[in-house]
Formats: C-alpha cells, sequence, structure tokens
C-alpha cells in the first residue's frame, strides 16, 4: 500500500461511507462466498437527461485484497450530476472472500453483463456504457475489454464489452516477474490474464491518468501500453502528472488532482458522446 494511502484522512473514509447511503444497492450476484452488491447513483431530480442515459461502472483499487468500494463515490457523484447513471461495484477480495483476481475478474464482467441486462430499470443506455477503475480495478476493467468475444462468453450472449474505457494508476502488467503475479492462482494465469501481453485491434477508446511517481504500478509501463494500442490503432490518451503517486487522484488526496483528472474524464467521455456538452455559463 502506499504510503499516501497510509495518511488519508479517517474523516474522508467515514465521509464516503455517508454519501454511499445516497446510492440504491442492487445484488448484482450470488457467489458461493456471498452477495455482491452494485451501488447506483442516479441524476439529480430536476436535471434533464435523456430517458435512456449514459452509465459509467467503478471498480475500487487494493489489489483484489481490499474491499474498498467506497474509492469511487466522489468520482460516481460528480458524474452523476453530469447525467450519467454511475455505479461503484463491489467485487470479491481475498481479505473478504479468500478469492482471487480471477474470481474478481468473473464479478466485474457479471456487473457489466448485469448493467445491460436491467438497462430498462435502471434507465440506462446499453450501448454507452464506460468503465473506470484504479491499480486493481483498472485491471478488472481491461479484462472486460481486452480478450475476444470468444474468450470471455455469456450464456445469454449479454457482452461486458464497454464503450469507453477511463482508467486511474492502471495496473497493466501481471506477467511472472511482476510484482502482481503472486496473487494469482499461477504464473501461467498471471501471464494469461496480463493487459500487456492482451493489447489488439478494434479496441474502445481509453484514456489513463498517471503519476510520474508511481512506485506501485510505473509509469513506463503506462507509456508503454499507450504505445501498443497506438500502435494498433487504437485511441488512447495517456495524462501523466509530475510529483504524483499512486494514489494521487484520490479526492481524499488531492482535491487539485481530482478536479485536474476528473475534468480531463468528463472531456474525454463528452468528445465522444457519452456524456451531454456541460451547460453553459450563464451570463449576467
Amino acid at each position: 500500500m502506499s504510503s499516501i494511502l497510509q495518511k488519508v484522512a479517517p474523516i474522508g473514509e467515514a465521509r464516503d461511507r455517508e454519501m454511499l447511503k445516497s446510492a440504491s444497492a442492487h445484488v448484482y450476484r450470488d457467489t458461493p462466498q456471498g452477495e455482491l452488491t452494485a451501488y447506483v447513483f442516479s441524476p439529480p431530480e430536476g436535471l434533464e437527461t435523456p430517458r435512456s442515459r449514459p452509465v459509467i461502472l467503478f471498480f475500487h483499487g487494493g489489489l483484489w485484497e481490499s474491499p474498498t468500494v467506497t474509492q469511487f463515490i466522489p468520482h460516481c457523484l460528480h458524474f452523476a450530476s453530469r447525467g450519467a447513471v454511475t455505479i461503484a461495484v463491489e467485487t470479491r477480495t481475498s481479505s473478504k472472500h479468500a478469492t482471487s483476481p480471477v474470481e474478481a475478474m468473473e464479478d466485474a464482467r457479471e456487473a457489466v453483463r448485469w448493467v445491460r441486462r436491467n438497462a430498462s430499470l435502471l434507465t440506462i443506455d446499453p450501448d454507452q456504457v464506460t468503465l473506470s477503475g484504479t491499480a486493481g480495478g483498472a485491471w478488472l476493467a481491461l479484462l472486460c475489454t481486452l480478450p475476444k468475444d470468444k474468450e470471455m462468453p455469456s450464456p445469454d450472449g449479454v457482452s461486458c464489452r464497454p464503450q469507453a474505457v477511463a482508467l486511474f494508476s492502471a495496473l497493466l502488467n501481471t506477467a511472472p516477474k511482476s510484482a502482481a503475479a503472486a496473487k494469482f492462482p499461477d504464473s501461467r494465469t498471471a501471464k494469461r490474464l496480463s493487459p500487456m501481453a492482451l493489447v489488439r485491434r478494434k479496441l474502445p477508446p481509453m484514456i489513463l491518468f498517471h503519476g510520474k511517481n508511481d512506485r506501485i504500478t510505473p509509469i513506463d509501463e503506462a507509456r508503454k501500453f499507450s504505445r501498443r494500442l497506438y500502435w494498433r490503432g487504437v485511441k488512447c490518451e495517456l495524462v501523466d502528472y509530475d510529483r504524483a503517486e499512486h494514489s494521487f487522484f484520490n479526492f481524499n488526496v488531492s482535491e487539485m488532482y481530482f478536479e485536474l483528472t476528473t475534468s480531463a474524464m468528463d472531456r474525454f467521455l463528452t468528445e465522444r458522446g457519452l456524456l451531454q456538452p456541460p451547460p453553459e455559463p450563464v451570463v449576467v
């Protein structure tokens, strides 16, 4: 865990838990280890939005160990205020469920399918899905995106592939010599599920936010990953930040970086028609 994370004030975590109460909780999957919840934030009343709204799913970090579903609550509230349905997704973790990243990957894929199957209930457009996450959660978003359809089949044919991806301090390499490889059942699985090895053509557009001082998910791997996408004709925007560490984008760590990264993600999604343009400022 980053030293920055260890310094986060408990009041910030308590505030996030309190804000979680404003979400509607839905059980999206019942696993052998227990039920999993999707926390859904809808646009505020009075906000003019289309009948079928875009949806953004957020997968928390913690390298599949800690259940920190509240991490993206500030992001959920921002993008809900912009007219999207936003969802903080709970997945299985080793500390709570004694599971590996593979089970968390299965949960993430099923969460996206659940959203599409329940498009009418959630009043969302199933063809306007964005996936977001950090570290191990970013890995989950990518494992819903990068593999070919035949490698992540669905019994009813519902896809878990999004229309766009926005990642923070993404974990991009789980090959055998990487720091994350030991968390997988075996080295072969870690290698097979490494995002760096799954890059291919015809993928949705992506934006990556990364700190240059990140010691957990090094910036060099983000640069290598974005180059591989570029060479294959995939739109990928890498936005890096000087003197920023692994957790720099979190609201409880830096309000400045939270505003910068959230604004850039907002712009990225607006340019792709996944958010409505922001309202024009009122001139007095």
